[in-house]
């Protein structure tokens, strides 16, 4: 590299000016430096204000040519290059020179974005970055062994001994936001699998979904069964309850085993189906399955007890059951899960 820069020197001294920069990063990347410490580097470099952004984690770097942080307001970026791992954009570089930028400057930041997607990767893949597909389902699979499990988690990016739960989502929002949301500062791996999304992560905030994303939450210790779980509580979910953890649905997961064709023989299963044609009616019955009494339930729908009171009477008499009763109530609960499995499949 040294003889080819001497050789180039003598036809184009901007040439030689970018092999100097590029043999400037290599030298720090074969050094293991790490992002910080690439800025600072940089920044010594060009002789200016220059800056580091990861969007996953909303971190910022912003080094003086003097070797320490950049204690002035954020200036105008005079150039700016993205940072691409995976194919995906997972922050940017810059330079704040005043003036305008020079000659070497976008091959500064050409190189000093690449040195900055290796250093991500090397210290811990972007936490949002979409994922081969192919290494999520080695991870998930059923027919996966323990090796070529352990080989694809550590390839994602998670440590060996990471516990890592499996998330399964429906919804029009991008995985990769749904992933940044609820894995805050954590790292998180998803891929489409199929019609369904999958998402890896050690630690899931069930309370950061956005509205409109339907989530089942596994919760054993195997991905493969996690996945599992997940799938069912997927399942499970409705308006009033969008995401569920596996541990929430109890004994109603074992109606996840029951043959479709028993479930839809079955007559309160059937009535259940029927009664589905109106909105209010199922509303009604599956607020008043989850409160368990007629005030509760009339505080959650926003009417009065009487009103609720009247609807619950009719809605009995469709399913042929007194949903005043115990047993009743425990049919109406079942019969209601079990028409959601159905339509789920549907």
């Amino acid at each position: 590299m040294e003889v080819l820069a001497e050789r180039l020197s003598h036809l184009d001294t901007q040439v030689e000016g970018a092999i100097r920069v590029i043999m400037f990063y290599d030298t720090l990347m074969r050094r293991r430096v790490d992002l910080p410490a690439l800025a600072r580097a940089s920044a010594g470099l060009a002789e200016c204000v220059t800056g580091v952004r990861l969007d996953d984690t909303g971190r910022v770097i912003r080094m003086s040519p003097y070797g320490r942080d950049a204690d002035a307001p954020p200036g105008t970026a005079s150039t700016t290059v993205p940072i691409v791992l995976d194919d995906e954009e997972i922050g940017a570089v810059w330079l704040e020179r005043p003036g305008g930028p020079r000659t070497l400057d976008e091959v500064l930041l050409d190189r000093l974005a690449i040195a900055a997607a290796a250093v991500v990767e090397r210290y811990g893949p972007a936490r949002t970055t979409m994922a081969d597909p192919a290494l999520v389902e080695l991870v998930i699979s059923a027919d996966s062994d323990d090796a070529a499990r352990a080989r694809a988690l550590r390839l994602l990016g998670f440590a060996a001994e990471a516990r890592v739960g499996v998330v399964a989502v429906r919804s029009a929002t991008p995985l990769d936001r749904i992933g940044g949301l609820v894995c805050p500062a954590q790292l998180v791996k998803a891929a489409v699998l199929a019609d369904v999304g999958v998402l890896l992560a050690t630690r899931i905030d069930r309370t950061r979904f956005p509205s409109g994303v339907r989530a089942g939450i596994g919760t054993a210790t195997r991905p493969d069964r996690s996945w599992h779980e997940a799938r069912t509580a997927l399942r499970f979910t409705t308006d009033r309850q969008p995401v569920l953890h596996h541990d929430d649905l109890g004994a109603l997961a074992l109606l996840a085993h029951v043959p479709a064709d028993a479930l839809r023989s079955n007559t309160d299963v059937a009535a259940v189906g029927r009664l589905a044609g109106s909105a209010d009616d199922l509303e009604t019955l599956d607020v008043f399955c989850a409160a368990g009494s007629l005030r509760r339930a009339a505080d959650l729908l926003h009417l009065h007890h009487s009103s609720v009171a009247r609807r619950i009477e009719q809605i009995g008499k469709a399913l042929g059951l007194d949903l005043t009763e115990p047993t009743g109530l425990t049919r109406a609960r079942l019969a209601l899960a079990g028409w959601r499995l159905l339509d789920a499949a549907g």
